[in-house]
């Protein structure tokens, strides 16, 4: 399953949400997989798209980030999948 992570960076908190990246790395869990992310120019909110058959995995990830980061957590599809939903005369 697909998630968009919206993360909201905390006031101030930029430069070591970068540092603790560059010493740590992402802390990502097996099992877990990262897809692409993409930061506001503001360098205030990072987009990124994560995959897992676990959301406790998500949780758990977020568990090293959240004293720097706010997390929005929101399950995706494809926009073929998405169309094949709609279009499906049972969804009417």
């Amino acid at each position: 399953m697909q998630f968009m992570i919206v993360e909201h960076f905390k006031p101030g908190k930029t430069r070591e949400i970068y540092t603790r990246a560059g010493t740590r790395g992402r802390m990502i869990p097996d099992g877990l997989h990262f897809v692409n992310s993409w930061v506001s120019e503001n360098l205030t909110t990072c987009y990124q798209v994560m995959e897992t058959n676990d959301i406790n995995l998500l949780h758990d990830w977020i568990s090293h980030w959240n004293d720097l980061v706010d997390f929005e957590i929101i399950p995706v599809i494809s926009s073929s999948a998405a169309r094949q939903i709609a279009l499906d005369p049972g969804e009417q």
